[in-house]
């Protein structure tokens, strides 16, 4: 049985991140706390509604940019494991060398396990299960359960292709936490880098920000440190050493690196048609993780758009596999809520293409 167990969690890091649709800067260390007030975002039209209290009225007060849905647009049907365009091939071909580059770190929840090999239930439309001819395999953490919860996201200033952004990005996944990134291109372009610049005097990322604790930090390495003993689960309750490909600091920069460059660096520069008034739009919601080369391309795409989101974590034993399904009927990633036009969807290339056609000037 150990043997098997061994096989299928090799079959399932390999196949999980193209199994993704199943029905039913190093610079000196800078702590802040009790900073500024934090602007956060509420009155979503998506998951968070329900989970998340008010915190800013002002943001709530601010007048909000008007958006467009094209006329003609109709979200499209789910396509579990549909590439249809040449294009969409080879995106799907660079996102999953970049995966293997990074050793697929941020696929597994911290302390994933295999609950059930053959997981049934009455109640399918409230259960996830991965489904692998005569399996249908039931996993989650044994450790995160225990782990505290930020009752509000997290913030994140970051871009997609720096390495010292991608290694807290795969700590956020391993931890299945929900934060909201605000995307800075190259660090220094965009209103979220002038935003960043106002309150810490310094264009430099990855800032954190956490609005439960007040606590800010630079540093990626104080960043991982800080997730883990807030929201992590007790120390004697995993082996540390798990954690190498993010907190060994050479090898995960040199790959986060590696995995950058195959992408074409993404989120180096501010999409030149992109709507000048983006960083105002509320935040979208997006579900997904890390590694999926197919969440990749979206995530990519809200860099360079400079759009706010909050990312969802859904790796391998995350519990919002289930709240997906929930909440969709299904467990299918990429899946974008658009609290801007109501527009809630599934498949990255349309996606991508959505939001070209709504955040772009015309």
């Amino acid at each position: 049985m150990f043997r098997l167990g061994l096989v299928l969690a090799t079959v399932i890091a390999v196949v999980s991140p193209w199994s993704h649709a199943l029905l039913p800067a190093n610079n000196q260390n800078r702590i802040v706390c009790n900073g500024p007030a934090i602007t956060t975002t509420t009155n979503l039209k998506g998951f968070f509604d329900n989970l998340l209290p008010n915190s800013d009225t002002a943001a709530q007060s601010k007048k909000q940019p008007i958006v467009k849905v094209p006329d003609d647009f109709v979200p499209p049907e789910p396509r579990p494991l549909a590439l249809t365009r040449s294009a969409d091939i080879f995106g799907f071909v660079t996102a999953s060398v970049s995966f293997a580059a990074r050793l697929g770190t941020g696929t597994f929840t911290l302390g994933w396990k295999i609950d059930s090999l053959f997981f049934r239930d009455d109640d399918v439309s409230k259960k996830y299960s991965l489904q692998l001819g005569p399996f249908s395999i039931r996993d989650s953490s044994s450790v995160l359960a225990v782990a505290p919860r930020p009752q509000q996201p997290l913030i994140l200033y970051e871009y997609d292709a720096s390495p010292y952004c991608k290694r807290v990005r795969e700590m956020i996944n391993l931890l299945d936490l929900t934060v909201e990134y605000r995307p800075c291109p190259g660090a220094r372009q965009g209103a979220f880098s002038k935003e960043l610049l106002e309150r810490t005097g310094r264009q430099t990322v990855p800032y954190l920000i956490d609005p439960n604790t007040g606590m800010e930090l630079f540093e990626s390495n104080d960043q991982i440190e800080y997730m883990l003993e807030t929201y992590g689960p007790p120390a004697e309750t995993y082996d540390r050493k798990a954690l190498w490909p993010i907190t060994f600091e050479p090898f995960s920069l040199l790959t986060s690196t590696i995995a950058g460059i195959i992408r074409g660096m993404p989120g180096g520069s501010r999409q030149s048609n992109a709507r000048p008034d983006n960083e105002q739009m509320e935040p979208l919601e997006l579900w997904g993780y890390e590694s999926s080369p197919f969440v990749r391309p979206v995530r990519e795409k809200l860099c360079t758009l400079c759009l706010p989101h909050r990312m969802i974590s859904c790796p391998r034993g995350s519990a919002n596999r289930d709240k997906m399904i929930q909440k969709t009927g299904r467990f299918q990633v990429p899946f974008l809520v658009d609290p801007n036009t109501g527009i809630e969807m599934y498949e990255g290339p349309e996606i991508v293409k959505y939001l070209d056609q709504v955040y772009t000037a015309q």
